[in-house]
């Protein structure tokens, strides 16, 4: 019988940290060791010898919490959002010089991921592209990280099937209609009460469109993808940027 993952939670208190808590305690193999919140002692972490922290914290404090972590050789599972390429390089710095392994996912949502996919297949074989991310109030950043990350996965797509730039022959508008531009995607964000984390792909050519959506309607639906991720960050070297690459899509 093999020994458990002792895990801690920074965020604790937060809606996504206190869902990931209760799921830990509930899952097999592992043993929730710490739960911090905004103002705790990173310490405390060393000091339940944890050896994966899960971080549902926010943009401004991520880093400071990474470069913690690294420095204690203890594993990271990311679900805070506002990774642009400059951060995650500075992460990779980081583990470069650490034991530690450090997976960050836009989503944890399995149907969530396969959306992504599913777009970023699809997008070479239609002119347009445009994503719609929908999702609660509170949420600090806009884009999402998955509307982000989405955008990137269909640029990648189209560079590589050699298509032009979509069509648009938009002049005269207000600021912001549009929407904003992520690597020549346009992504529009609702923010909108009683939602909780909603995206449309919607891909259109002559005479048809697709329209890729997925829906949560619980936090529930993130923590198969952050259990997933608890247990094979060991296994997975230096920096792992989106939950596909433990999913062998």
């Amino acid at each position: 019988m093999t020994d458990s993952i002792r895990v801690g939670v920074l965020g604790a208190q937060g809606r996504m940290g206190a869902t990931v808590c209760r799921a830990v305690e509930r899952a097999s193999g592992l043993e929730l060791v710490a739960e911090l919140d905004l103002g705790d002692d990173l310490n405390a972490i060393v000091m339940a010898q944890a050896q994966v922290v899960v971080d549902f914290t926010t943009p401004d404090g991520v880093m400071e919490n990474l470069t913690f972590i690294t420095s204690h050789g203890i594993h990271a599972v990311v679900g805070t959002t506002g990774f642009t390429p400059q951060r995650l390089d500075q992460v990779r710095s980081m583990t470069s010089h650490s034991s530690s392994h450090v997976v960050i996912a836009p989503n944890f949502g399995l149907a969530a991921v396969l959306m992504m996919q599913f777009a970023a297949q699809a997008a070479p074989y239609f002119d347009s592209v445009e994503i719609v991310e929908m999702h609660h109030p509170r949420k600090v950043d806009a884009p999402s990280g998955t509307a982000r990350r989405t955008a990137e996965l269909v640029n990648e797509a189209r560079k590589a099937a050699g298509r032009v730039s979509m069509p648009d022959a938009t002049r005269d508008v207000l600021d912001g209609a549009r929407g904003a531009v992520v690597d020549g995607v346009r992504i529009h964000s609702l923010r909108v009460e009683g939602l909780v984390a909603h995206q449309e792909v919607i891909l259109g050519g002559p005479g048809e469109s697709l329209t890729i959506r997925h829906d949560s309607y619980d936090r529930e639906s993130f923590m198969p993808g952050v259990l997933l991720a608890i247990r094979k960050v060991s296994e997975t070297p230096g920096v792992t940027f989106g939950l596909e690459h433990l999913l062998a899509l």
